[in-house]
């Protein structure tokens, strides 16, 4: 791995190593002194043009945790406020010896592009409407813990996933699609037509726009957030009418398959896609994630820097 820019990057025997090896450095959450030296005198910048809580903070924690040296870099306060360009912020900090760069932008593409110009290693962490990978594996990743805690084996081939929600807008479930395809699993895409992003009929999934009938089939039911921010116009009639719809209601939690798992990659919008009581439920896995967004960030932090052909 030189980069990690998309999901659909990843060949099987390297997700598989990545989940495998977060499995270890999840081990390292449970210890009193959480410390490895497995990433000592490398120097990660996390740049972040975006508002960011879990995915800002657990990139920061995994590099800590590992020993490197963490800078945080926002746009404002940075040079890009005064008007500098991507690349020449970029090629500014590669010039400074940095070893990787973690990056999220509002652009889809933005930080495919600037890989291109840096000689460090680039992560994505997010860019506009388009991918974000870290987010697909700690989902595999927690995925695959639920999976063995219920007895269904460690493997996503026949399970069914049901990613519902505002599809349109959301860099999450591109990369879960394209690492589900690489998995094996089995993904149906739940959502009005409105909020279906163009040439989803092209994608590696079913789509369909009845949650129920998705719904009592699936092993994991995603809750997807609905992205106000990014909605210029009306997607749909009223909140009500969406959560009536397409929301993980009481009513809808009830008729879950009993081993099935409820996941949100967060924040959640409760009352809207997702109610208290989904959301809190002994199926959640909600925390699950955010606890294994630190692992996989780790892992991938490790691959990316830690061999000994790179140091």
């Amino acid at each position: 791995m030189r980069h990690l820019l998309s999901a659909g990057d990843l060949s099987r025997a390297e997700a598989l190593s990545l989940l495998d090896l977060a499995e270890e450095m999840h081990e390292v959450q449970r210890r009193p002194i959480k410390k490895l030296p497995a990433l000592r005198g490398r120097t990660i910048i996390n740049m972040f043009f975006e508002d960011s809580t879990r995915t800002r903070t657990s990139f920061e924690i995994a590099g800590k945790w590992m020993s490197a040296d963490t800078i945080n870099v926002s746009a404002k306060g940075s040079s890009v406020s005064k008007g500098e360009s991507l690349r020449d912020t970029m090629l500014t900090l590669d010039a400074m010896g940095v070893d990787c760069f973690v990056i999220r932008h509002a652009s889809s593409g933005a930080v495919a592009q600037a890989a291109t110009w840096v000689r460090a290693h680039v992560v994505n962490a997010g860019d506009g409407q388009h991918e974000h990978p870290t987010q697909a594996l700690l989902d595999a990743y927690t995925m695959r813990q639920h999976f063995r805690a219920k007895g269904l084996g460690d493997g996503f081939a026949g399970k069914r996933i049901a990613i519902v929600g505002d599809l349109l807008h959301s860099r999450v479930v591109r990369s879960n699609v394209l690492l589900q395809t690489v998995l094996g699993g089995n993904v149906t895409l739940v959502a009005p037509p409105t909020l279906l992003p163009t040439g989803v009929e092209n994608w590696d999934a079913a789509v369909t726009s009845d949650f129920d009938q998705a719904l009592e089939q699936a092993d994991v039911v995603m809750m997807l957030r609905v992205q106000r921010e990014r909605m210029a116009s009306g997607f749909f009639p009223s909140e009500r009418e969406y959560t009536a719809g397409y929301g993980l209601t009481s009513e809808r939690l009830a008729r879950l398959k009993p081993t099935a798992a409820i996941m949100h990659p967060g924040p959640m919008n409760r009352g809207v896609e997702i109610s208290s009581q989904a959301a809190d439920a002994a199926a959640s896995r909600v925390l699950d994630q955010v606890s294994a967004g630190v692992a996989v960030r780790m892992s991938v932090l490790y691959h990316l820097l830690g061999g000994e052909g790179d140091q």
